[in-house]
């Protein structure tokens, strides 16, 4: 049982959507739910393997990257705290191996339901297929943007948005070209042609591993253009 040091359960209060399970299945999943702590750095899931438990995040990043056959990396998406994982819960429900890899970006506390256990939630509650599939849709909405960004979007304006995304407001960041080519789905020789143009016209300044953002307001600009 995941309860807090008094014994009462704390977890299921972060998901508001679980608030209305009834009694008898609140108390399966506050009974076989477990938590699991990993520290940065760590696989969570790998190619090739099949889930034994659903998670649901509680503090902390996971970064969910898939690598093609040409060896070029893509970001799929992370999953934080208060979510669950896509590529989780189809394998889960298909019986499919994962094609993706997820690997922890910080520390992380996650709930985790075993498969029979999710399983016979699955099939018995209302409640938690609601909650699960809405997670899940959420999700597959968000994957369908990355599809028809990398397809469809020009690669500077994706780089401007990224650059705003991973800076947070703040006026540098710690990365490199080869970890946004990898944010992105690109070579690294494409975003450092593309970073070459942005210091050039001055919204940018690079050093090796830091970007200064020097021109937020142009940046927005490109990143917001039709």
């Amino acid at each position: 049982m995941v309860g807090k040091e008094d014994g009462s359960v704390s977890w299921i209060e972060r998901f508001d959507e679980l608030a209305s399970l009834d009694a008898e299945d609140r108390l399966f999943v506050e009974s076989h739910a477990r938590i699991v702590d990993l520290g940065p750095n760590q696989v969570v899931f790998a190619p090739g393997k099949k889930p034994d438990a659903f998670l649901l995040l509680l503090e902390g990043t996971v970064r969910v990257h898939q690598f093609g056959a040409s060896g070029r990396e893509i970001v799929l998406y992370r999953v934080s705290g208060g979510e669950s994982c896509i590529m989780t819960t189809a394998c889960l429900l298909s019986g499919e191996d994962y094609l993706a890899e997820g690997v922890t970006e910080t520390a992380v506390s996650a709930v985790a339901l075993g498969r029979a256990d999710f399983d016979a939630l699955i099939a018995r509650s209302p409640v938690f297929r609601r909650f699960v599939f809405a997670k899940y849709a959420s999700r597959v909405t968000g994957l369908m943007e990355l599809v028809e960004d990398v397809a469809f979007e020009r690669i500077d304006k994706r780089l401007a948005r990224k650059l705003l995304e991973l800076s947070a407001g703040a006026q540098s960041l710690d990365t490199t070209h080869q970890s946004l080519a990898v944010e992105l789905g690109s070579a690294r020789e494409v975003i450092s042609r593309q970073m070459k143009q942005f210091a050039a016209r001055g919204w940018i300044t690079a050093t090796r591993g830091r970007i200064e953002i020097a021109d937020r307001d142009a940046l927005n600009a490109l990143a917001d253009q039709v």
